[in-house]
This record gives structure tokens, C-alpha cells and sequence, in this order.
């Protein structure tokens, strides 16, 4: 299933996705072939930043 474009429904994704299946950002990246980059430029844009104590975006 691809990631949604709209990046208020990527922002939704990728919590849930963090918060159930994996233990880092890194690791969604690499099990999903996304970039990193691109993902947080998208959500940044939304006012959104990675934060890894907590794993999820915020």
C-alpha cells in the first residue's frame, strides 16, 4: 500500500505505523523503501517534526 500524498493523512499513517509496527523512523524508511528526507520535508511543511524520544511526529 503506498503512502497517501495528502500530508495530513501521511501525517496520520506514519504515527499509527510508528506506534504499532516500528521502533523508529528509520526502520519504517528502510522496511517501506521511502526517503527520510522526502517524508519529514513533506510533514515539516504541515508545521511537523520527527521527534525520536517519542517516535512519532509532532
Amino acid at each position: 500500500m503506498p503512502l497517501p500524498n495528502d500530508p495530513v493523512m501521511l501525517l496520520s499513517v506514519l504515527n499509527l505505523k510508528l506506534r504499532d509496527f516500528y521502533p523508529t523512523l528509520d526502520a519504517l524508511c528502510d522496511d517501506l523503501e521511502e526517503d527520510k528526507t522526502v517524508l519529514c520535508g513533506k510533514l515539516s511543511a504541515i508545521g511537523y517534526e520527527y521527534d525520536p524520544q517519542r517516535n512519532q511526529f509532532v
